[in-house]
């Protein structure tokens, strides 16, 4: 091969790299808040600055001869180097390891940083999440007596620092929304519990919390939960679930309808048998 097709060859396998080129490096330093990159045959490559502490935590294993790939936002600084940013190939990766989990029913370990009425703010790997209220576990939900969204808030606040375990629910990356479940396990459970019982059933428990549409009790041996709708609590017209029953207070409901892991009560059914047999 003649010198003019082989420079020709290398002129074409050497292409040079600008602003936007998708690259990958092999670590080859750390600064103290820099990481230094071998792009050959492009030169030198480096991480830093927001780049760098936008995906801190990401890369915090990181070790000199691991290949990390990125875009290059700078084609070269004073330095010589070439600025690259990882932050949108971690954050796909992310996804993707996101995904997986979802798919094979993975527990994950997720810190509350924030609350609203709808439920807590959290995050997994920088990804923000949200886990309603309907998804807390049992010793979670806030309950409170009259029901009201403001108390409600003030018992979310109560979870912000603490360590919940849950699973990933729903997950839609080109949305960026990753709702997540602290009962899905429970769940699972709750379906096999509820196995024993069929509609008609009556059961005795206790009232464990309140909300505007109706009361949660609690019953059977493995404290299964279920709900009497408000439209369930009396025969009469109930303005708010509060005005009939209590928390704490023990009753006894009728199973009216069970789907999955829900189970549906009456209190009124079983007011209606009581009159009945005073007859």
């Amino acid at each position: 091969m003649d010198k003019v097709n082989i420079l020709k060859e290398t002129q074409e396998i050497i292409q040079p790299i600008s602003r936007g080129d998708l690259v990958e490096g092999i670590v080859i330093g750390f600064g103290r808040s820099s990481i230094f990159l071998d792009l050959s045959p492009h030169g030198s490559g480096i991480i830093y600055g927001q780049e760098l502490y936008s995906v801190k935590s990401a890369l915090k294993d990181l070790k000199i001869g691991d290949k990390i790939a990125g875009e290059v936002i700078s084609s070269e600084d004073r330095d010589g180097y070439k600025e690259i940013s990882v932050k949108k190939a971690i954050r796909n990766k992310t996804w993707e390891r996101l995904q997986k989990a979802k798919e094979e029913k993975e527990a994950i370990e997720v810190t509350v940083f924030g609350a609203n009425r709808g439920g807590l703010l959290t995050k997994i790997e920088d990804i923000p999440a949200f886990i309603p209220a309907s998804q807390l576990a049992i010793e979670h939900f806030p309950r409170v007596q009259n029901a009201e969204k403001s108390e409600i808030l003030l018992k979310l606040k109560e979870l912000v620092g603490e360590t919940l375990k849950i699973k990933i629910l729903n997950i839609d990356q080109q949305e960026e929304k990753l709702i997540l479940s602290e009962k899905l396990e429970e769940l699972e459970k709750t379906k096999q519990n509820l196995e024993k019982y069929k509609v008609d059933d009556i059961v005795e428990g206790e009232i464990t919390g309140l909300a505007d549409f109706g009361a949660f009790i609690s019953f059977g041996e493995k404290n299964l939960e279920g709900l009497i709708h408000i439209s369930e609590l009396d025969w009469g017209l109930v303005k708010s679930p509060q005005d009939i029953v209590k928390i704490g207070e023990k009753v006894k409901a009728k199973i009216i309808n069970i789907e999955k892991d829900r189970v549906s009560l009456s209190l009124k059914a079983m007011r209606k048998k009581s009159s009945d047999e005073k007859k």
